[in-house]
């Protein structure tokens, strides 16, 4: 099992938490960035620098993911190609995108954008990132490592 980063958007604060739980459970950590990320020395952490261009990282996430790895990602389009190769997709609030909700969730996404193409302002972006954000991932993710221990 692997848990891949789309490192362009994640919060520094998820990488932190990332970075920990891999040294705690063992377990391959690699982010996917079009930019240097810094990782911590560690066996089980990497980063993987792809070149710069329109959904590289994203392609790269998609051509490596395995069914049963674990996905960090914001990006909507990308969550439902990983969830369609059989991976677990934790975005930075800690909140699962699956089979069962990716479809609601890219139709908001395109009916954002056609609205947004039309001149309609959305009203900014999603509210910073908070405590209670922080420890629904963690609590996610901690879940998600307990069902896939290596034995």
């Amino acid at each position: 099992m692997t848990i891949w980063v789309d490192a362009d958007s994640c919060p520094v604060v998820i990488k932190d938490i990332l970075f920990r739980a891999a040294e705690r459970a063992h377990i391959e950590l690699t982010l996917v960035a079009n930019h240097h990320v810094r990782v911590p020395g560690s066996k089980y952490i990497r980063s993987i620098q792809v070149q710069s261009g329109f959904d590289v990282a994203d392609d790269e996430i998609v051509r490596r993911c395995e069914d049963g790895d674990l996905v960090i990602t914001g990006d909507i389009p990308l969550a439902a190609e990983v969830i369609e190769k059989g991976c677990m997709v934790l975005n930075s609030r800690g909140e699962k995108l699956t089979a069962n909700n990716i479809r609601a969730k890219l139709n908001m996404r395109d009916f954002m954008d056609t609205m947004r193409a039309s001149g309609v302002e959305s009203g900014g972006g999603p509210a910073a990132l908070n405590q209670g954000d922080r420890q629904e991932f963690a609590n996610q993710l901690d879940s998600w490592l307990a069902k896939n221990k290596k034995p």
